[in-house]
Parts: C-alpha cells; structure tokens; sequence
C-alpha cells in the first residue's frame, strides 16, 4: 500500500498517511507522497482538505530509523523533506484541516499546527518530543505554535516535553475541537467549507497569515489587493445576487 492515501468525496479530498504500524512516521517516501498528495488538492475541483493518519496515530514526527548510525546533514534533511511539505500545506488557497485521531508527536505536532485547523478525538495526545531526544523544534513548529499559544506558553510546552491530552490541548488553543470522532467532524468541516466561495476562504488564509508580521499600513493595502481579487469571482456575484434575492447562496468554487 503506498505511505499517503487520497480519496475525493465530492469538493473534499483526505489525505491519509499510511504507515500504521509505524504510528505513520516520517520518512522521505511518506514526503513525496504528501507532496503528490497535496498537488492533487490544487485541483479546481477540490474545496477543502482533510489530513489525517490510519491507524491509532496521527503522526509521531520522523522516522528515526532513517537516522541509524548517523544522522548526517539534518538541516539538509528538514530543507529537502519538511520545508517543502510545510510550504505546500500553507500555500494551499483552500483550507486544510488536521483530523488528529491519536498521538501526535514531534514534527507530527508541528505538521499538525501548520494546518488552518486542528479537530482531535478526545483519546488524542500532543507530545512535543523534540527536546526529549535533545533536538529543537523544526518544520515550522517553532513558528506555528507561537501564534497558537503565545510565546511563554509555546516555550514552556515545547521546552518541557511533557505530553498534554486532547483536553489540555483544547484549553491552552492548539486544538479547536474535541470529540469522539476526529475523522467524522473533520469531514463535517470540511464539507461545509467546500460549499462555501472557496477563493474567498483561499485569500482570507492568506489575509490572516500575513497579519502576523505586517503593520497595518501594509495590512490594509493587501486587503484592498486581495479584495479586488474576491471582486471579480463568480461567486462574488452569486453572494450579492442571492443576498439581494432573499435566497441562500449557491458558490460554485469560482
């Protein structure tokens, strides 16, 4: 079986890692199927994303196997595997949303909080993971979970190693929902995204991304940018067409 699967239910693909066995580690084949898988999300047809892994994990970060003897050029590593993966998921004009239906670890957890989303079954577990093992956070963990948590909040998580449960996780922001079914809600989410105007829910990602650096100056001239985009989409004149019909909005996507 290949290490990522896709399936399409309508305008919304799951992305699937597939090493159960393995709680879905990392490796550089795990990547190149997530990079294919994510290019097959750039599709028109699909509106939203799913990610999520088989088995009773989400992900628990890299496969240390790949490591054995020696770990050689790391940082080679994270800028040929992980960057990209990261980039991919962030570039994405629709949204993507982390199904985490079991541990999530190490740059599991940082694959997790680059996503516009986080729905966790209440037996999920966080497990920072990288100073456990004497590593830093990577792939994008660093920056993700400071605009999570806050920088205290984010150090001391990070820093501790402790693992936290899907509750805890809830209560400090680095989950928005809890419930028994990861899968099951993030499929209702992601549905209801793919009906509504997806370039709209693209560039609004994009809008709040660029928020964390900008001033408002530079915020305000990207909004008017952006809005002119949004102005000239099919579904911006069935937004306005049906608010003035009294009748609920059909978008097409485009």
């Amino acid at each position: 079986m290949p290490d990522v699967l896709t399936a399409r239910d309508a305008g919304v693909l799951t992305v699937t890692l597939n090493r159960p066995e393995k709680l879905n580690a990392l490796t550089a084949g795990v990547h190149a199927g997530l990079h294919e898988a994510l290019g097959e999300a750039a599709d028109g047809e699909i509106r939203a994303v799913v990610l999520t892994g088989a088995g009773r994990g989400f992900c628990v970060g890299q496969d240390l196997t790949e490591f054995q003897g020696a770990a050689g050029d790391v940082g080679a590593h994270l800028r040929a595997t992980y960057h990209p993966t990261i980039h991919a998921i962030r570039g994405l004009d629709k949204p993507v949303i982390a199904a985490v239906n079991g541990v999530c670890a190490g740059a599991g957890l940082s694959l997790a909080a680059a996503c516009d989303l986080r729905i966790a079954a209440d037996s999920a577990s966080f497990v920072p993971g990288f100073v456990s093992i004497g590593l830093i956070p990577d792939s994008g963990g660093s920056w993700f979970i400071v605009q999570l948590l806050g920088q205290a909040r984010a150090f001391e998580f990070m820093s501790a190693g402790k693992p936290a449960t899907a509750a805890e996780a809830h209560a400090m922001g680095l989950v928005d929902e809890v419930v028994e079914d990861a899968a099951a809600r993030a499929g209702e989410r992601a549905a209801a995204y793919a009906a509504l105007p997806t370039r709209a829910v693209g560039l609004t990602k994009h809008l709040f991304e660029h928020a964390v650096t900008a001033t408002l100056d530079e915020q305000l001239e990207l909004e008017a940018h952006l809005q002119s985009q949004a102005a000239q989409t099919d579904d911006f004149r069935e937004g306005v067409t049906a608010f003035l019909e009294k009748r609920p909005a059909k978008f097409s996507g485009r």
